[in-house]
């Protein structure tokens, strides 16, 4: 198995934990002064104060413009319903709310789109069935 890592700027440790933490529902890892680790749904990200990077809705996505760069997950369906309704719940504002593309197609998936409080760009997709992942 293998773990993806990120690291990224955020511009509070304290509003990083509330929202990775509390809305999110990561867990935390290891900290400093200066940054924190969370468990990011089996991955591993290092939020460290400083200057977010810049986002543009370049992406091409059916019909939407995503924001690029952006990091994202990949979830089971029920896990990724789940969330949703916790990211709903929490009145987390949606870049796109979340919906199902591709439908009917290979590599049906659902997907939203929202923000950190810093406008990191974060997107959750849900598979039914995960072997669609990198279907054509």
């Amino acid at each position: 198995m293998s773990v993806f890592h990120l690291a990224y700027n955020v511009g509070d440790l304290d509003q990083a934990r509330a929202f990775y933490g509390d809305v999110l529902g990561c867990a935390e890892g290891r900290s400093t002064e200066t940054w924190v680790d969370f468990n990011f749904f089996g991955h591993q990200i290092s939020l460290h104060l400083g200057a977010p990077f810049q986002t543009a809705n370049t992406g091409h996505v059916g019909d939407h413009l995503v924001p690029m760069p952006h990091l994202g997950v990949i979830l089971p369906k029920p896990e990724w319903d789940e969330l949703a309704q916790r990211l709903r719940d929490k009145g987390v504002d949606f870049v796109l709310e979340p919906f199902t593309r591709f439908a009917g197609e290979p590599g049906e998936q659902s997907t939203m789109f929202f923000r950190d409080p810093f406008g990191n760009p974060i997107e959750v997709k849900g598979f039914a069935d995960m072997d669609g992942i990198f279907a054509t």
